[in-house]
């Protein structure tokens, strides 16, 4: 009589005797478990900001109970999760909210301006300390033919809150574009990222980086970093990962039939581009092999006259905006998911601080009191974490802070935050003063 065991390894065979049929992807995911495949273990990281200040309140932590003056427009819907209700403009995730944990009380100690440097480093910009994204990349490296570290920032130079610090140049992020040619390791400056979608431009840009880096060679600003990152991202294996007419027309339209659609920020007329392929090319990215991606979606720091509405409001930019995010969070998590990636791949979504729970005539402005965390694939899914009070304000428990997060972060991937690496002087520097990860997340 055969076994359970016995059973499932005849039709996996059969299943690979006939060219895996009519099997699906978690088909053969589940034959593998039972097969006694060894766990995957955590390797890679996709962080996706939020700049500018993502509302809480409008988003996963709403308050439609709270005084006049403090609800706001929108209303909640219930998730396939009890207790997880999430705005009305998300409802792609309520349907994946059991594959998603989410932490509603982060707390931020960087002053209420634009700096990113807490969500990418953990600590305030005048610390000066490395990104996260630069520490992985040293502690977990990765295939030789990839970048340790991209960051999808189009248009942009190395920022200051990605940047290394001490870590070395050689976990500076590989940057898609930028104004700098070859000294920020961009696609040719002639290459618009419009055209990542045509493969022989594509093709072409990487052809012509490879004759610059030829070229450069010559030069005396040509470093070994420079040299070696070029020759990464020439390599076949990048070119593969990069290039998004790989996939199907099918998986490229979860992520948005238009790679440039717009969306309301300012005013009443869509004025900002949204780049939802930004989260289809990090899924590749990591699925390719590198340990670390980073993009920003949308601008979130919403102001305007919520009497008159006259100029457009909090509300009716983020009623555009919401949908857009929305269907790449759950483009990305179901993708992972059907892939097999889940536990190999962790994600993470924030932004710099939540917003004011009282509204003013310039809507919400900016509240470091409180902001949500999001996470997906390699953390204990299916939670929240934290509650704030009733008119979400301040957390009511399980108050967290930055550095817990990106100890979250650190902890999944194997890496001590702890551990300590030498500064600038040559004096030891601990990673994170305080990276005790969320145990909600991690136990």
């Amino acid at each position: 009589m055969l076994t359970l065991r016995d059973r499932t390894r005849r039709d996996f065979l059969r299943a690979g005797a006939l060219g895996f049929g009519g099997l699906t992807l978690p088909d053969l995911l589940r034959l593998r478990a039972a097969q006694g495949e060894p766990a995957r273990t955590p390797r890679a990281v996709i962080m996706i900001c939020l700049a500018g200040g993502p509302s809480h309140l409008e988003t996963y932590d709403m308050k439609p109970d709270a005084p006049a003056g403090y609800r706001g427009e929108f209303n909640p819907i219930r998730t396939n999760l009890p207790g997880f209700d999430v705005c009305e403009h998300m409802p792609l995730q309520a349907k994946i909210a059991d594959k998603l944990a989410l932490v509603r009380t982060v707390q931020f100690v960087e002053p209420m301006q634009h700096e990113l440097e807490e969500v990418y480093t953990g600590f305030p910009k005048a610390q000066h300390r490395p990104s996260f994204g630069a520490v992985v990349s040293k502690f977990r490296g990765g295939d030789p033919r990839l970048p340790g570290y991209v960051s999808l920032e189009y248009g942009t130079t190395t920022t200051s809150y990605e940047s290394p610090q001490y870590l070395g140049a050689t976990h500076r992020p590989l940057q898609l574009a930028g104004t700098e040619g070859v000294r920020t390791l961009s696609l040719h400056r002639d290459v618009s990222p419009a055209k990542l979608d045509d493969r022989r431009d594509l093709l072409k840009a990487f052809d012509t980086m490879r004759r610059t880096a030829d070229a450069r060679r010559e030069g005396a600003d040509m470093d070994a970093y420079t040299a070696r990152a070029l020759d990464i991202i020439t390599s076949p294996k990048a070119r593969e990962a990069f290039d998004l007419t790989k996939e199907p027309v099918k998986v490229r339209a979860k992520y948005g039939e238009n790679r440039y659609e717009k969306y309301v920020y300012v005013g009443t007329k869509p004025d900002s581009q949204w780049d939802g392929h930004q989260f289809l090319l990090a899924r590749r990215l990591v699925e390719a092999g590198v340990p670390v991606v980073t993009l920003r979606a949308g601008l979130w720091d919403h102001h305007g006259n919520v009497v008159s509405g006259a100029g457009g409001t909090i509300f009716s930019g983020m009623k555009t905006m919401l949908p857009l995010l929305d269907r790449g969070i759950h483009a990305l998590v179901t993708d992972l998911h059907e892939r097999g990636l889940d536990k190999e791949v962790l994600v993470l979504v924030w932004g710099e601080f939540g917003r004011t729970p009282k509204i003013s005539q310039n809507g919400r402005d900016h509240w470091p009191e409180t902001g949500f965390a999001l996470f997906a694939g390699a953390v204990r899914a299916g939670q929240v974490v934290g509650q704030t009070d009733s008119r979400g304000e301040r957390p009511k428990t399980r108050a967290v802070t930055a550095q817990n997060v990106l100890g979250t972060v650190y902890h999944a991937l194997g890496i001590d935050w702890k551990q300590k690496v030498p500064d600038f002087t040559g004096r030891p520097i601990q990673l994170l003063d305080d990276g005790e990860p969320i145990a909600e997340l991690v136990s």
